[in-house]
């Protein structure tokens, strides 16, 4: 049975984008068949952090619009068999997207037999970020560890609980999770950002994992590589616990604390 996942917050910048292409790629590498697509229509990152951006030839404005089938705007990732992209239009406006149209796109991903359509919603709670968490089935709320991006995210999780499809249809609520990114234990412990427990406490949602803070994230966006495919990288590392959480499995949290350094690392910086 398909599943349709938002990747949501409140606030800009925190990491939607890097995450549903994480996330997205996650889950196709464990076999699932799915499409991942931008509705931050008039921006469009998702296919940069993918690395499709020069074979957009249709994007969703155009299938929503009926001026292209979702066959033709779909693009089959090279890395990843079972991994479909679905641009954000550059040249429309929001308003080029409906929820008839959206819904559309979704029954048809269905019928095609794709396991998870991820949403990766833009920021703010205007139409588009609407629309993209409207059909969800589940949603991925994406936040930084400071008291403004929280503070967003506990807004957007209002209007998840009551302007969902789900909602007002009176079904089972949306299925929430949390993932904390740019999270750096040592300016927590400074107390310079907020603890994953105060995250939690704030915003009450289950806990999927951190991702830390680093280089290696910007790096792979900008070499179009979803970062979970840097090998050797925490962050990748990190998606990976994710994903797998998010599919049920147990695993132990990491990268919450600080490595402390032995004298070989302090001398040799390893």
């Amino acid at each position: 049975m398909s599943k349709v996942v938002v990747v949501t917050s409140g606030k800009g910048g925190v990491g939607k984008t890097t995450t549903s292409a994480s996330i997205s790629t996650g889950l196709a590498l464990k076999g699932y068949k799915v499409a991942v697509i931008d509705f931050d229509v008039g921006l469009r990152n998702l296919d940069l952090i993918m690395g499709c951006e020069r074979r957009v030839v249709y994007d969703f404005v155009n299938v929503v619009q009926g001026e292209a089938s979702l066959k033709q705007a779909l693009i089959k990732d090279k890395r990843v068999p079972s991994l479909f992209i679905l641009a954000a239009s550059q040249t429309r406006d929001k308003d080029a997207l409906t929820k008839e149209g959206v819904g559309k796109v979704i029954e048809d991903l269905k019928a095609d037999g794709f396991d998870y359509i991820v949403c990766d919603s833009p920021a703010g709670i205007e139409k588009g970020a609407q629309l993209a968490l409207y059909f969800a089935d589940e949603a991925i709320i994406v936040t930084n560890p400071e008291v403004s991006s929280v503070r967003d995210s506990d807004r957007i999780l209002g209007i998840l609980q009551a302007k969902s499809k789900r909602a007002e249809e009176g079904e089972d609520p949306i299925v929430e999770h949390l993932v904390i990114t740019r999270y750096n234990p040592a300016r927590v412990e400074a107390g310079e950002m907020l603890s994953v427990d105060d995250v939690i406490d704030l915003l009450s949602v289950p806990f999927l994992g951190v991702i830390p803070e680093s280089e290696q994230v910007l790096n792979a966006s900008n070499s179009g590589l979803p970062v979970i495919l840097e090998t050797e990288s925490d962050a990748a590392e990190a998606y990976e616990d994710v994903v797998a959480r998010f599919l049920g499995e147990e695993r132990e949290q990491r990268f919450l604390t600080e490595e402390k350094k032995g004298l070989f690392k302090k001398l040799f910086g390893r």
